[in-house]
């Protein structure tokens, strides 16, 4: 099930199907720097539980394809945090499908798709010190360096990007 369409990218709901391809993202270190690596098992159960957010939120995580060639690129989506109370737009693509622009592309339609479709007033961006890429993505649409938050015992920087800023 497509949820949304960009010029180059079809984005639908990550699901426990999805484990391979998960699994393999967050195996290459150029990516996991940042966000960790997952186990088979740690990979099902994070894809559970962003199962169970799209069932109970009617948002989360998407999976990333090529419209062209169905091609896996990683994940895109919107994120609720209940610590923070806030809704997070976070992306991780494949090494491979960096430079290209389709994080940015990715992201500028959940973002949109958050604020027309589901009336959110504010979405964050949680990055991790030194990920100077998402910063850059981050920067694009608009988000603002707001504060410093924890999220997994690690230090993140929070932007924020409110309805009616440019993105």
């Amino acid at each position: 099930m497509t949820l949304i369409e960009t010029e180059r990218l079809r984005l639908r709901p990550l699901t426990t199907g999805d484990v391979d391809a998960f699994v393999a993202l967050h195996q290459d270190e150029r990516v996991n720097r940042f966000v960790g690596a997952y186990t088979h098992r740690q990979a099902l159960e994070r894809l559970s539980g962003i199962e169970t957010q799209w069932a109970t939120r009617g948002h989360g995580l998407c999976a990333v394809e090529l419209k062209t060639t169905g091609e896996f690129l990683g994940r895109c989506g919107l994120h609720y945090w209940r610590q923070f109370d806030e809704t997070e737009a976070g992306w991780t693509l494949r090494a491979e499908a960096w430079g290209q622009g389709y994080a940015t592309e990715a992201a500028r339609a959940v973002v949109d798709w958050g604020f027309d479709c589901l009336g959110l007033d504010l979405i964050t961006a949680m990055i991790h010190p030194g990920n100077t890429a998402s910063e850059r993505v981050a920067a694009r649409l608009g988000f603002t360096r707001s504060r410093e938050a924890v999220l997994f015992g690690k230090r993140v920087d929070v932007h924020v990007l409110k309805r009616g800023d440019s993105h």
